[in-house]
């Protein structure tokens, strides 16, 4: 689905992706960790086009999408989440889904002043479309809450849906388990896993949450100081010398203490 071939990304003297290459599979949930300062963010801004590569490149389905705007890489199924929600505050978790397909009937002026009809139907059809999102995701009872009102947990589980309401093909997670508590981070967890599993999305997880990188991901890619270090199952990623001192600074014996590593 995604190649990436020695990519960087440099800010003046600090380069913050160096050479980075990896492959991410069709219908995979893939991991992405590292120790803080890794890399990774950057590596999703510049894959989603929010950033521009110094050098190298990035394919999508064997097509070659290095550098392109974030709105053409939309129209192309690839979508990313950030640590942040971005919500529109002041419009209700419905409308927020409702917002998110492009190219409607009423965002042209002939439609507003002739095409009322025409859009009131469109509009009907995204409303369906929307509960039936916050239906699967197990949030309908928030339908008409603002979006403002919502926890860390429920605006993450609203931008989840959002990818639902055009046909993503590839979503990039960073830090989706950032200021959730346990509970709505299993009902993310068990919604990314249906959506894979039942719809064939594939996702690239940034994720501090270690168990839950090992309950969802496979496989697991790990980087340090922009580059690729080691990729496998989370066991053999646990198991690797070079990230074990990668994450603690020296060949420590116990690979346990990566489980508390901030990825």
């Amino acid at each position: 689905m995604i190649e990436v071939t020695d990519l960087h990304r440099h800010f003046g003297g600090f380069r913050a992706v160096d050479g980075a290459t990896l492959r991410i599979k069709e219908r995979s949930i893939t991991g992405l960790i590292g120790p803080n300062g890794a890399g990774k963010t950057t590596l999703f801004n510049v894959i989603a086009g929010v950033l521009k590569p110094t050098s190298g490149h990035v394919a999508m389905a064997g097509k070659d999408i290095t550098g392109l705007p974030p709105h053409e890489l939309f129209h192309l199924g690839l979508l990313r989440t950030f640590q942040i929600a971005h919500e529109f505050k002041s419009m209700t978790v419905r409308e927020n889904l409702m917002m998110v397909p492009g190219a409607q009937s009423g965002e042209t002026l002939w439609n507003a002043w002739f095409g009322r009809a025409a859009i009131r139907r469109e509009e009907a059809r995204l409303a369906e479309k929307a509960d039936e999102v916050l239906d699967f995701l197990t949030i309908s009872h928030l339908a008409d809450e603002r979006a403002g009102n919502l926890s860390g947990g429920q605006k993450k589980l609203l931008e989840l849906g959002r990818t639902m309401m055009v046909d993503a093909r590839i979503v990039f997670l960073d830090e989706v388990g950032a200021g959730v508590n346990r509970t709505l981070l299993n009902t993310i967890g068990d919604a990314i896993l249906r959506l894979n599993e039942e719809r064939g999305y594939t996702f690239v997880v940034i994720e501090h949450d270690m168990d839950f990188i090992g309950r969802i991901c496979d496989p697991v890619i790990c980087m340090a100081e922009g580059k690729v270090l080691a990729e496998g199952s989370l066991a053999e990623i646990k198991a690797n010398e070079q990230v074990i001192e990668a994450y603690l600074g020296t060949g420590l014996k116990n690979k346990d203490q990566l489980s508390g590593a901030p990825a």
